[in-house]
């Protein structure tokens, strides 16, 4: 058996997961970040950005990635729109805008249900063939949603850091008062960060699509992750999200690779308590949110 080889295949699989945990954590701290607001609606958005994929490539035979940009441009006008007429009356009203999501995540499911079907659907690959990296053997399919994960997620960066809007993002984040004295308009920055949060997550669904099935209840073990992702990073850090969404990959890819997949699972929430305990407001906690 060559163990070299299957760490590294390990390594490569942890990274692509980690990285879609990433993306959704990101999403969801983001959306946390603006509104105050837990979403337990996101693992849906992430099953309809997959579905919208699916449809854009296997119906109307668009190509993946443009299939992918429509996804995130129909999933934000989309979470935008549900922001403003549903969620509006419910930002920083922590317990009710829960059950208001929970609400929208059940609608959400069962619309699905119903125009799909309960049977999951499989997507054709978006590439054939493999790459050699580093002396392991990457099947292009999983090394292309790799590079357009880092891609998105380093535009997500820029566009936080330096554009103008970004910038007064990240100010309703960090504190919507002192933003708003600062002449930042915050209520016109809910849609918008519930709408790019809502995006990740369905380009979450998208990458992934090719990669595992897609169905109506895909929705609930990524909300899951990425919740303890977010718990894990600390509530509004986004560099928090980030390590530990790569931590979680990387763990759950390594700990299946020598355990049965109920003991690995196991073990991460074994891990994840653990974490909690040692730091409780996270690895990059904000304080007071």
């Amino acid at each position: 058996m060559d163990w070299q080889l299957l760490i590294g295949q390990a390594t490569v699989n942890g990274l692509v997961v980690g990285l879609l945990y990433l993306l959704m954590a990101v999403g969801f701290t983001l959306v946390f970040g603006v509104m105050r607001m837990v979403n337990f609606a996101h693992g849906e958005f992430y099953m309809l950005g997959a579905f919208a994929a699916y449809t854009l490539v296997v119906h109307l035979g668009l190509p993946f990635l443009l299939a992918v940009a429509l996804s995130v441009v129909l999933a934000i006008a989309f979470g935008s729109v549900v922001e403003w007429l549903i969620l509006k009356p419910f930002r920083k009203d922590e317990l009710n805008g829960m059950i208001v999501t929970i609400g929208l995540a059940m609608i959400l499911q069962n619309v699905a249900l119903m125009v799909f079907g309960p049977d999951p659907v499989s997507m054709p690959s978006i590439a054939t063939g493999a790459t050699t990296v580093l002396g392991v053997t990457v099947a292009n399919s999983r090394l292309y949603v790799v590079v357009f994960a880092i891609a998105v997620l380093l535009l997500l960066y820029a566009f936080l850091r330096h554009s103008p809007v970004g910038r007064g993002l990240r100010a309703v984040v960090e504190d919507a008062d002192i933003a708003a004295l600062q002449g930042v308009r915050s209520r016109l920055y809910y849609p918008l960060g519930f709408g790019i949060g809502i995006g990740l997550a369905a380009i979450a669904g998208a990458l992934m699509a090719p990669l595992f099935s897609v169905s109506p209840f895909m929705g609930q073990t990524p909300l899951l992750k990425a919740f303890m992702v977010v718990i894990l990073g600390g509530l509004g850090s986004i560099p928090g999200a980030a390590i530990a969404g790569l931590c979680l990959g990387l763990l759950e890819s390594y700990s299946s690779l020598f355990l049965s997949s109920s003991t690995a699972d196991m073990l991460i929430f074994i891990l994840v308590v653990v974490g909690m305990l040692a730091f409780p407001r996270g690895l990059i906690g904000r304080g007071e949110a």
